[in-house]
């Protein structure tokens, strides 16, 4: 075995959407750091659509570009559309989401982890986890080298054991063309708890056999909301071609490509029906539970059978190349059989498949075996992110990473964690989620997990979000002087509600009435602050009550979660807990009160017991060792 000579702080084996965000947390906040691929030409590769955002997911993306990750802003550089999903409905639920320039996304993070300070990287495929004494100290890869760290990130994706499944042939790997990984054998080894679940992907067809003309148009919205709070600093001096667009002006601008729309029939259906014995679902080759939010169209087909038709996009995977996904009909049937349904579906009657669609199977270690900093309980200094965890999506993978990679460099510091609560953020929704209640199939956020959805708003994320940034040093001067005026204009606005009046009436009395909209007000006021802020202004006023009945459940739930559980506690030594409630809290080991109340199956009953419990050992002062 060769030590590499090179020691480092953090080491995060992976380079997708977790990857990349662990490493460049990490390394914003000092700590020495390499990432570790198996295909450096993949970093940020989108394995499925490339596309981000959406419902919920789009909140998490301006999330983590709040907290300075990466994504947001690597999002608008290379996107080719842009829309506001859900505009015509409740601020809580309004979501960007995007297309992106598949190629281009992927070499602008590649270029952006290349030029970071603090930050290497090396290809390798991980083979094993170095731990002595119930700590992790580095890692080795397939050919025998090893790498020396003080913390360690697993962000493996979908290529822990992974199996590929077209019709009822079946090969290894982690994604179409790339090798698999044997790194659960050795977490197994270490104790960890490891699980399978599947997903899938459409097939990719040429667009040149493709006939737009009778297919609906979908267009960006225009003006194209952004992703970053940083989005308008893209421009062609001082920076790479990668943040431009290809016609070299000197002012970043968007140019829009559209999607179109199209439906299956019934003899799409009945094409699929007919073929249900070929497919790996059907047929019982595939063990891993897959995600009942994004069926294939073998399980819509069948659980859905009085729909006569669905929806199938048709999305550009870039501006430079003919390839195009079709979202809506994930699947894992023959490869004759997809080309003769597909080609069933309006606008794809002479459609020529470049890439098959398939399953993947992979290995995942069930989450309730994290602390809430996303390090496992097992072995020190070891974190999981991403797929790891039983998720599914980029953004869910990414604001993980962020996590994981600012705790790791965090931990060794000697410095506070960084841990979100549901109140928030949604990515502190996404991990109480996993390590308090595990999840049973590929976990993917939804505006309904988040109680308090009117508080986490799309709009304002930086305001939530980046003064913690700052205190933790993963945002700088910049971003924090961006935030700060921002917050003092919309104070500006509030403040101007009460004192200007519009017509008879305030200003604020006006906005408030469920027909007005700020786009209405006199120019001149409109000139003085940006559309975003007039828009919060108006929301804050619209729903007022509601947000002030949010912020009162929040402060009355607080409590709860301030009643920290000492990590001490033997649980089957507390006489009055049901035996399941005692085989739960030891095996969760839930950092507060609030956490512990979240566990499912867990009852108000059990909750007092503890509660009971802890008062007493206060009076007692009962403590390990007395």
């Amino acid at each position: 075995m060769f030590t590499f000579p090179k020691p480092y702080d953090v080491v995060v084996i992976g380079a997708g959407h977790a990857g990349i965000e662990a490493a460049l947390a990490s390394a914003r906040l000092g700590a020495v750091t390499a990432v570790i691929s198996q295909n450096l030409d993949t970093i940020g590769q989108m394995s499925c659509n490339p596309a981000i955002g959406g419902l919920a997911k789009g909140h998490m993306v301006r999330e983590i570009d709040a907290l300075g990750g990466a994504m947001g802003l690597n999002t608008d550089a290379t996107a080719i559309q842009f829309r506001m999903l859900n505009s015509a409905k409740g601020p809580s639920v309004r979501a960007p989401r995007a297309q992106c320039d598949k190629k281009a996304y992927q070499f602008r993070m590649k270029w952006l982890l290349e030029r970071t300070p603090n930050l290497d990287l090396h290809q390798g495929n991980i083979a094993g986890i170095t731990v002595e004494k119930d700590r992790v100290v580095g890692v080795s890869t397939s050919l025998g080298v090893a790498f020396r760290a003080k913390a360690v990130v697993i962000t493996t994706g979908t290529f822990m054991r992974g199996l590929l499944h077209v019709g009822l042939q079946n090969q290894k790997g982690g994604r179409m063309g790339d090798a698999t990984s044997t790194l659960s054998d050795s977490l197994r080894d270490l104790g960890f708890h490891v699980e399978r679940f599947k997903t899938g992907t459409p097939a990719r067809l040429n667009g040149r056999s493709l006939d737009f003309d009778v297919c609906e148009r979908q267009d960006g919205d225009d003006p194209a909301p952004r992703f970053s709070y940083l989005a308008d600093t893209l421009t062609r001096e001082g920076d790479d071609i990668f943040t431009l667009n290809p016609w070299g002006d000197p002012e970043f601008r968007i140019r829009q490509l559209p999607c179109w729309i199209t439906y299956t029939n019934p003899q799409t259906h009945d094409l699929i029906r007919s073929n249900l014995d070929k497919s790996p679902m059907y047929a019982g080759r595939i063990e891993g539970i897959g995600p009942r939010y994004c069926p294939s169209i073998e399980d819509k087909v069948v659980k859905f059978a009085e729909k006569e038709r669905h929806q199938v996009f048709l999305e550009p995977e870039g501006r430079h190349t003919t390839e195009f996904y079709v979202n809506g009909v994930s699947t894992s049937l023959p490869f004759e059989v997809q080309l003769d349904f597909l080609r069933s579906i309006k606008g794809m009657e002479r459609c020529e498949i470049i890439r098959p669609g398939y399953a993947v199977e992979y290995d995942y270690c069930v989450p309730t075996q994290l602390f809430p900093t996303l390090e496992t309980k097992r072995i020190e200094n070891l974190y999981f992110a991403g797929q790891i965890n039983g998720t599914s999506g980029y953004e869910e993978a990414a604001g993980q990473g962020l996590i994981a990679g600012a705790n790791a460099a965090l931990k060794l510091h000697g410095r506070s964690p960084l841990l979100l609560k549901r109140s928030e953020a949604y990515l502190g929704v996404m991990i109480d989620d996993l390590v308090t209640k595990g999840t049973t199939e590929p976990y993917r956020m939804f505006t309904s997990r988040a109680e308090f959805r009117l508080l986490l708003r799309q709009d304002n994320a930086d305001l939530r979000l980046t003064p913690l940034g700052e205190a933790y040093g993963l945002v700088d001067g910049f971003r924090r002087d961006r935030t700060r005026r921002r917050a003092a204009e919309l104070a500006e606005v509030l403040q101007m509600a009460d004192t200007e009046r519009f017509g008879e009436v305030t200003l604020g009395k006006w906005l408030r009435r469920p027909e007005s909209s700020w786009r209405n007000l006199p120019s001149e006021w409109l000139a003085r602050y940006d559309g975003e802020i007039w828009e919060m202004a108006e929301t804050d006023l619209k729903y007022e009550g509601y947000i002030r009945r949010q912020e009162s459940e929040v402060e009355r739930t607080a409590r709860l979660e301030e009643k920290t559980l000492p990590a001490w506690i033997n649980y089957d030594e507390i006489s009055g807990l049901k035996r399941e409630a005692k085989a739960k809290f030891s095996s969760v080991r839930p950092a507060t009160l609030g956490q512990a109340s979240r566990i499912e199956g867990i009852t108000p009953a059990d909750i007092s017991i503890l509660l009971i419990f802890l008062e007493k050992g206060r009076r007692t002062r009962v403590e390990p060792g007395d």
